[in-house]
């Protein structure tokens, strides 16, 4: 048994953890990371890096394709083999060489804490001087489906770093991770079935993002169900029969090669030994603004990331984690902690102000709350909604099907919401980002002039119709 003692311990060694390992390291702390996978984690192999990599390329073909006199087509193999390259072929020691080289050492192993500010990894301990830190992330949930547990199925991993188009997919779950993946690997040459339990896709989204996507993956060829669940599932040879029907309707059996379950992700907070220092994990470990974990005696214990369920976003949690590195910094030095909202320790934006894009086609490129959220929030709202019609969609697609929603706290004059809706309106969201943030005065957004012909014009189509309405 080997003991070290080190001024901050990183348990998770993603994306959340690298950050936040990064940032107390700049504060002059020794600082180790501790891994029981890849390091870069779920991002970097199964998730927003390679489902992007298996969606673009088909993407950037069928946008030529709206173009008059185009042509253009993708070769199935050479997407995988890239989606291959952009994982690195899940090796990770580009990151470990990375952590190493900026003075963060890598300790591969299970992470257990044993008691304040000690943390087990096999047979060496690790007694942090000022912080530990969980960023864990979160695994995906399976459903209790009868004889769901008798037959292999897809999590997002396996969704995400498959070599082989399955001929028949079936895709259990309509939010972002289902209907990515059902768009991806219909375009790449799969029959997909969608099933969905409730009545719309995408259901944090606005509901124009669930209409325009439904009809964006029929348009596809995916079979898109709603009001339909998994009643059991059942092997079928070496494929899956699927008994589904909308509730109180006769099942119908739907035969599949492959099944991806898409219902959701919960923290991993299991096996953590959080119990050695009085946390019950029995869901997501609640922080304040500075990632403290709440309910425990001292200034030591942090979370980041999906293991808190404040915003489970890849960005976010980096964000999270950006602060969390710098309050422990602060801490440490005995620095005033700046926890005025919006300060430089402080999540705030984890409240009200999260981006978030759907990259399936259309996209849904949103940030802070939709109607329905600002108006149970208490907030006097209008709402302006707007195809997007402009000069600059025009010449981006013949046809241009897209839409826009403004939310606005009437009491403030300020933008609390937005949502675009379209081919290539991700790139469009950190404008409204930066409104939403900044609470910059609509009548301060009128001098913001968009440039002509961009699908930015869209912003003053906006404001015209606020203004005028």
């Amino acid at each position: 048994m080997s003991e070290r003692e080190v001024d901050v311990v990183v348990i998770g060694a993603g994306a959340v953890g690298e950050n936040v390992a990064d940032y107390a390291h700049r504060s002059g702390l020794s600082t180790v990371m501790v891994e029981s996978e890849l390091v870069g984690g779920e991002c970097s192999y199964w998730a927003c890096m390679p489902s992007k990599a298996l969606l673009r390329t088909a993407d950037a073909v069928v946008a030529a394709r709206r173009l008059p006199g185009v042509t253009a087509e993708y070769d199935v193999e050479a997407v995988l083999k890239r989606r291959d390259s952009i994982a690195h072929g899940w090796d990770d020691s580009s990151q470990v060489d990375w952590a190493e080289g900026a003075g963060i050492p890598v300790v591969r192993g299970r992470a257990r804490l044993d008691g304040e500010r000690v943390v087990r990894v096999g047979d060496e301990v690790f007694r942090a001087r000022h912080a530990v830190v969980v960023a864990t992330g979160s695994r995906p949930v399976r459903p209790p489906i009868p004889g769901i547990d008798s037959v292999r199925v897809w999590t997002s991993r396996d969704a995400t770093s498959a070599h082989a188009v399955p001929r028949r997919l079936g895709v259990l779950g309509g939010g972002v991770v289902g209907c990515e993946l059902a768009q991806a690997w219909r375009r790449l040459g799969s029959e997909v079935v969608l099933l969905v339990r409730g009545p719309r896709l995408l259901p944090s989204v606005e509901p124009v993002g669930s209409e325009k996507v439904a009809a964006g993956l029929r348009r596809d060829g995916v079979d898109v169900r709603l009001d339909t669940g998994l009643d059991s599932v059942a092997a079928d040879g070496d494929a899956i029969a699927l008994q589904v029907g909308p509730a109180g309707s006769r099942p119908e059996t739907i035969v599949v090669d492959e099944l991806l379950v898409a219902t959701g992700r919960r923290p991993n907070v299991d096996d953590l030994g959080l119990e050695s220092v009085g946390v019950t994990p029995d869901g997501p470990l609640t922080v304040d603004d500075t990632g403290l974990v709440q309910g425990i005696d001292g200034q030591w214990l942090y979370a980041a990331g999906d293991v808190t369920g404040r915003a489970p976003l890849t960005h976010q949690g980096k964000y999270d984690a950006r602060i969390v590195g710098a309050a422990i910094g602060a801490r440490a030095a005995g620095d005033p902690v700046d926890t005025a909202p919006w300060g430089e320790h402080v999540a705030t934006a984890d409240h009200a102000a999260v981006p978030q894009v759907v990259f399936t086609d259309p996209e849904v490129a949103s940030v802070g709350r939709t109607a329905e959220q600002a108006k149970e929030a208490g907030l006097n709202v209008r709402v302006v909604d707007l195809p997007i019609a402009v000069a600059g969609s025009t010449i981006q697609a013949d046809d241009y099907d897209g839409a826009v929603r403004m939310v606005v706290d009437e009491d403030r004059g300020v933008l609390v919401g937005l949502t675009f809706v379209g081919q290539d309106t991700a790139e469009m969201l950190h404008a409204a980002t930066i409104a939403v943030v900044g609470e910059v005065p609509l009548r301060r957004l009128w001098h913001a002039v968009p440039a002509y012909p961009t699908i930015s014009e869209v912003w003053l189509r906006l404001l015209e119709a606020y203004r005028s309405g």
